[in-house]
């Protein structure tokens, strides 16, 4: 199980729920969507339910949350370990950086990413053999 990119949870959810202003971010983020080796991982895919599901501007209905998870689980989805959590702490302490964007690093790593798309971690900062992208830039 691997992949040469991961995605963050917000690319995510602009493009299931981007719309309006966003809706460059929804295109932008549907296109990596189809055009990139991707992986996730389960923190991404709990983040996104909640936030397409109770914070999004127009939510979705669980249901539809869930068929989303049901296709993106079809790529490659880190799961959540104790040796997982354990590299996030070190990583968090490393980098100077919360735990939960650790978190996405590590998972990141274990899937052999080279590159993490996120609008949340510094765009273009390497963090060990990642890159950070930020694809609405």
């Amino acid at each position: 199980m691997t992949a040469s990119v991961f995605l963050d949870t917000n690319v995510l959810v602009y493009a299931a729920v981007g719309t309006g202003k966003d809706a460059p971010k929804r295109k932008r983020a549907l296109e990596l969507i189809e055009s990139e080796d991707f992986g996730t991982s389960a923190q991404v895919l709990q983040e996104f339910f909640v936030t397409v599901v109770k914070k999004a501007a127009r939510p979705l209905s669980a249901a539809v949350a869930l068929e989303w998870i049901e296709q993106l689980a079809s790529f490659p989805c880190q799961t959540i370990d104790h040796q997982l959590v354990r590299i996030a702490i070190e990583q968090s302490e490393r980098f100077g950086i919360s735990y939960w964007d650790a978190a996405i690093l590590a998972a990141a790593e274990a899937l052999g990413a080279h590159t993490v798309f996120s609008e949340d971690l510094n765009d273009g900062q390497r963090y060990g053999k990642l890159r950070v992208v930020n694809p609405f830039a």
